[in-house]
């Protein structure tokens, strides 16, 4: 494999090293171009890991985002780009506060899809990956991801859309990245409560929305790149701010994950090549 392309599109630095990482790092690895395109400065994130929240952190908080997304791309071995866009901060509240003014979810869907099919054209890419139409969970931002993502895939193969921002591009293949998925999480926390430690997602399970269904029946590929999960760990590690090292996400050490969950899982959303269902990679159907 080699001379393909693909573009993942996430809200935040910090998604891309928790979302499809470890195949990024494997297709990255195989020879393959590879690059994250961030819509937000994720200039509002909280901080998350203690050991970071001290003085001078939220000061610098964009730059400190920038260094951190420096440093989980050079791990995954991808190239990034910012689409410059500001973050819009998770609302909470009942009932939700408005939006910040000028945020990313606010700005016209037509001036952020111009402003990715710029990208789009200029990257060329045989595929991309974004979320579902909820966003993989509801932050606003990872919504209009989702639109923008979706929006873009269609206008930058049509020639007649968006003049000025480049050579018109089919993007051949657009997928959505699923993660957080209930069968994986109680196959892990089962693991290592019969190892006679504590339930990492215990938790999680209990309060899982009955309405959510189980996303695997969405999940049309399944890119197995258990060898890239610890580059996928360290990515993640290196967004200091919003990861703990001593939380969750690492509490099922990386060859358990091998053993019972070697793969990463995406829905095929849309498709300009034939291919068969259920998949493994997704480059399938594509020729370089």
């Amino acid at each position: 494999m080699s001379g393909l392309r693909l573009m993942a599109v996430h809200a935040h630095p910090d998604d891309e090293s928790s979302k499809g990482a470890a195949t990024m790092a494997r297709y990255a690895a195989e020879g393959n171009e590879v690059l994250v395109v961030t819509l937000t400065g994720g200039e509002r994130g909280d901080i998350l890991n203690p050991a970071m929240d001290i003085p001078g952190v939220r000061e610098r908080m964009s730059d400190v985002r920038k260094e951190e997304m420096a440093a989980a791309a050079a791990i995954l071995g991808v190239r990034q780009t910012w689409l410059g866009f500001v973050d819009s901060g998770l609302p909470e509240g009942d009932p939700l506060p408005p939006l910040p003014e000028g945020c990313f979810a606010l700005v016209p869907l037509e001036e952020s899809t111009e402003a990715l099919v710029r990208v789009v054209r200029d990257f060329k890419p045989h595929v991309m990956t974004t979320y579902d139409e909820k966003g993989g969970y509801p932050h606003p931002d990872h919504i209009r991801c989702h639109e923008v993502s979706v929006a873009a895939y269609e206008a930058a193969g049509d020639p007649e859309q968006l003049p000025g921002t480049g050579e018109a591009w089919e993007v051949s293949k657009l997928y959505y990245s699923h993660g957080f998925i209930r069968q994986r999480m109680q196959l892990f926390d089962d693991e290592m409560i019969a190892a006679g430690q504590e339930g990492p997602f215990t938790e999680w399970l209990a309060q899982w929305p009955k309405d959510r269904g189980e996303i695997m029946e969405r999940v049309t590929t399944q890119v197995e790149c258990a060898d890239y999960f610890q580059q996928r760990d360290d990515a993640l590690r290196a967004h200091r701010t919003q990861i703990d090292p001593n939380g969750r996400f690492f509490a099922v050490p990386v060859d358990v994950q091998k053993k019972l969950w070697p793969t990463e899982e995406y829905e095929l959303a849309r498709t300009r090549v034939r291919t068969s269902l259920p998949e493994t990679d997704l480059f399938a159907g594509i020729e370089s």
